[in-house]
C-alpha cells in the first residue's frame, strides 16, 4: 500500500536592511511566529515544514532567490500551505501581490496565510480579503516609496558631508582603519606613473606598452593575487587594457576630491541605473589624500587628445563584432580606412606572442567567407533539385488510407453492438468477434500514430529544407557578403596567422566546418 501523500507547509521569511533594524522583524522572531502557528494549526499533523529565506532583499519586487525557489515549488505541485508573519513579508508592490492573491495561489490550489493579519485564504470561500487586505498593501507600497525616499535623503546627506564610503575602492587605493580611502603602497605609484606618461605625451597605447614592458599587473591580476576573483583574468597575460588606463586618467578622485552620487536608481528596489549629470554629482575638494596632484592631473586633462565617435551608421559593416583572434581571443578592431584591416591590438605590446602583428584585410576575410557560403549554398541547391519532393504526398496518402481502415473496423463495432443489443448473436460471439476487431485496431493505430509521426517529422523537415533553400538562393543572388547574410549565417570567427580561419556557425545544417 502506498504512503498518502504528505501534506506541504512553506513558510516564507523576509529580511530587508532597514528591516534588519526592528527586533521584531529579526529573521529568528519570524521563525519562532511561523512555527509556533504551525504547532498550533489544526488538521495538518504531520505535516512537512520548508523553509524559506530571504536575508537583506526588498519587498519591492519578486527577484528574490529564495521566493522565486518557492514558486517554482508551488507550480510543481509540491506545496500546499505557505505561511508569512505579515503581507509585507512577502511584497510591498499591491498589484504584484495582487496578482499572486487573486489569480495563481486560487489556480495552483494554494493556502495563503499571513499571521499578523489575521488573514486565511482557506476561510474566504473564493474571496480575496476585499478591501482591508487591498488598503493594507496600498499602504504598504506607500511606506516602502516614503522609507526610499528618507533612505536616499539620508545617503545624499551623507554624500554632502563625505561620510558615505562605496564599499571598493579605485585601483592606487585602499581603505584604511578609520574606514576611509588611503594610498596603496604598491598600486598608487602605478597609477603616478600613468599620470607621468601622459603628461610626457604617451597615448594610452604607449602607457600600455610602457605598463607590459615594466611587468606591472593588470587591475584585474592584483586583485586575484590578493583573493579577490571577481573577474576571469585567463586572458589578460599582463596587458593592459586601453580602455582602464583612460578611466584611470578621467577619475578625478587621484587627486583627493570625494566624487558621489553619478548615478541613480530609475525605480523603486529597481537594479536600473542611469548616469546623472555631472552637475549634480556631490564633489568634495582635499577629502582624502591625493595620489597625483591637481595641477598634474589639470595638464593632463589639457594634453589629452579627445575625439567624437563617428555616427553609428558610418561604422556598420557585415562582420561587426564578429571578428576575434584565434590566439589570445579578443575582439579584433577593424581600422577606418578606405582598405580596411583588422588587427589584433591586445598583443600589440607583447612581440613574443603568436598574434603579434595579426592583421587581416576586411574585403580577403568577407571573400573568403562568402566563397565558403556560397559553395555550400550551391551544395544546397543541388541536393534539394535531387530530393524525393513526391515521398510526403506518398506518406500523406497512406495516412489517409489507415484513417479508412480504422473508420471501417470501427463501424463493424458498432454492428456488433448493434447485433447484440438486438440478441442476433451471444454474448460469447459478441466477444470473441470483438476481440478480433479489438487487436486488429490496436495494430491499426500502432501503425497510423507511426505514419502520422513520421509525416510531422517529413512536414518539419520540408519546412526547414524550404527555408534552407530560400537562404541558399539569397546567398547566391548576394554575389557577396552583405550584413543581413553574415547576421543570419556567422556568430564568430577566429583569425590565426598564415590567414588562416575557423568559423563559428549559427545555423549548424546550412555550412559545414571551414578552417
Amino acid at each position: 500500500m502506498s504512503s498518502p501523500i504528505p501534506y506541504v507547509i512553506a513558510l516564507y521569511i523576509r529580511l530587508s536592511t532597514e528591516d534588519s533594524k526592528v527586533g521584531s522583524f529579526s529573521i529568528e522572531n519570524q521563525k519562532n511566529a511561523l512555527h509556533q502557528y504551525v504547532d498550533a494549526m489544526e488538521g495538518v499533523k504531520n505535516a512537512e515544514v520548508l523553509e524559506f529565506i530571504d536575508n537583506g532583499y526588498s519587498g519591492t519586487n519578486f527577484e528574490r532567490p529564495a521566493v522565486q525557489e518557492l514558486l517554482d515549488q508551488m507550480r510543481e505541485g509540491k506545496i500546499n500551505c505557505i505561511i508569512v508573519k505579515d503581507f509585507t513579508r512577502f511584497g510591498r508592490n499591491s498589484i504584484e501581490v495582487g496578482y499572486f492573491m487573486e489569480m495563481v495561489f486560487p489556480l495552483y490550489g494554494i493556502r495563503f496565510i499571513s499571521i499578523n493579519d489575521n488573514f486565511d485564504s482557506s476561510q474566504l470561500h473564493g474571496d480575496t480579503g476585499g478591501i482591508n487586505v487591498a488598503f493594507k498593501y496600498l499602504v504598504s507600497e506607500f511606506y516602502s516609496r516614503d522609507l526610499s525616499i528618507k533612505y536616499k535623503s539620508a545617503k545624499y546627506v551623507k554624500f554632502r558631508r563625505g561620510e558615505y564610503q562605496s564599499k571598493t575602492c579605485p585601483y592606487g587605493y585602499q581603505k584604511g582603519a578609520n574606514g576611509r580611502m588611503e594610498p596603496n603602497e604598491e598600486t598608487a605609484p602605478n597609477v603616478r606613473l600613468i599620470f607621468e606618461l601622459a603628461l610626457d605625451g604617451c597615448n594610452p597605447n604607449e602607457i600600455v606598452k610602457a605598463l607590459f614592458d615594466r611587468h606591472i599587473p593588470t587591475p584585474a591580476e592584483y586583485k586575484a593575487a590578493h583573493g579577490f576573483n571577481g573577474h576571469d583574468i585567463s586572458r589578460c597575460c599582463g596587458i593592459w587594457s586601453t580602455s582602464a588606463v583612460v578611466h584611470i586618467l578621467d577619475d578625478e578622485r587621484y587627486t583627493g576630491t570625494y566624487i558621489m552620487g553619478k548615478r541613480e536608481v530609475t525605480e523603486v528596489g529597481g537594479h536600473r541605473v542611469r548616469m546623472k549629470d555631472e552637475s549634480q554629482w556631490v564633489k568634495i575638494p582635499n577629502h582624502h589624500p591625493a595620489i597625483v596632484s591637481k595641477e598634474l592631473y589639470d595638464q593632463v586633462q589639457a594634453k589629452r587628445y579627445r575625439f567624437k565617435c563617428p555616427k553609428k551608421n558610418a561604422r556598420v559593416y557585415p562582420l561587426r563584432g564578429k571578428v576575434f583572434c584565434g590566439c589570445c581571443n579578443h575582439a579584433m578592431p577593424r581600422t577606418a580606412k578606405k582598405a580596411a584591416t583588422f588587427f589584433c591590438r591586445y598583443t600589440k605590446v607583447d612581440e613574443a606572442a603568436a598574434c603579434h602583428g595579426l592583421v587581416i584585410g576586411e574585403a580577403e576575410l568577407e571573400g573568403m567567407l562568402y566563397e565558403v557560403i556560397s559553395k555550400q549554398a550551391q551544395i544546397i541547391l543541388n541536393l534539394d533539385n535531387l530530393s524525393n519532393a513526391g515521398r510526403l504526398d506518398v506518406q500523406l496518402a497512406e495516412q489517409a488510407e489507415y484513417d479508412k481502415k480504422i473508420e471501417g473496423y470501427l463501424d463493424q463495432k458498432r454492428v456488433l453492438y448493434e447485433q447484440f443489443i438486438l440478441k442476433q448473436i451471444t454474448m460469447e460471439n459478441y466477444k470473441s468477434q470483438k476481440a478480433a476487431v479489438d487487436s486488429e485496431l490496436d495494430r491499426l493505430r500502432e501503425i497510423h500514430t507511426n505514419l502520422k509521426l513520421q509525416t510531422s517529422q517529413m512536414e518539419m523537415d520540408e519546412k526547414a529544407k524550404s527555408a534552407r533553400t530560400e537562404l541558399a538562393r539569397e546567398v547566391v543572388g548576394a554575389g557577396g557578403l552583405t550584413a543581413g547574410l553574415a547576421d543570419t549565417l556567422i556568430d564568430r570567427v577566429y583569425v590565426y596567422p598564415g590567414n588562416q580561419v575557423k568559423i563559428v556557425w549559427k545555423i549548424k545544417d546550412f555550412c559545414m566546418e571551414a578552417a
